[in-house]
């Protein structure tokens, strides 16, 4: 029984030490200009900049290879974010600003073929096939993709309603006397 012990905490030892050594000499370096751009990316992975997801864009925005108005879920303050970050500036002359907005979808044109389901990168849509669907409103981020799949057109992006949760006070906008 010792001598099993013995064994399991040497080999444990013998292969943590050869861990330890692996991830000194294999460690990768990052780009910390990388980290700080992902960073300010909202992080929804939603792909609509054309990137898999945020980290991506921000690898594409260190190399200047994408420009700094490429994240519609950000908006205008991400855009600006991103050019100061970058040191350039940001054209925003054609940029539209987008309300804060969630998919919907009427049950009553629902069929239930889950390609809306399969779209969703955050699963917020729920529903079994041949059932109707429904969107966890809490887990949406108003992407947009499940909208052109749907064949019924059940589908729609609405503005977040105002309610307790979601009201924030508006920022003043003037200077204070």
């Amino acid at each position: 029984m010792i001598l099993a012990v013995g064994s399991l905490a040497a080999m444990g030892t013998a292969l943590g030490a050869l861990l330890g050594i692996a991830s000194r000499y294999l460690a990768v370096e990052e780009n910390p200009i990388e980290l700080e751009l992902a960073a300010l990316l909202p992080g929804s992975q939603c792909g609509q900049c054309g990137y898999v997801g945020c980290a991506q864009a921000a690898k594409a925005l260190a190399a200047h290879e994408a420009p700094v108005t490429l994240c519609p879920p950000g908006g205008k303050a991400v855009a600006e974010a991103l050019a100061k970050k970058l040191g350039v500036t940001a054209d925003l002359s054609e940029h539209e600003e987008h309300v804060p907005s969630i998919a919907y979808i009427d049950e009553s044109l629902c069929l239930g073929c889950l390609r809306c389901a399969q779209e969703c990168s955050v699963d917020a849509i729920v529903g079994a096939a041949k059932q109707m669907h429904t969107v966890i409103a809490e887990a949406c981020h108003g992407c947009g993709k499940c909208e052109p799949v749907c064949n019924t057109m059940a589908i729609t992006l609405k503005p977040i309603p105002k309610t307790v949760a979601t009201w924030y006070w508006p920022k003043p906008g003037g200077s204070v006397h």
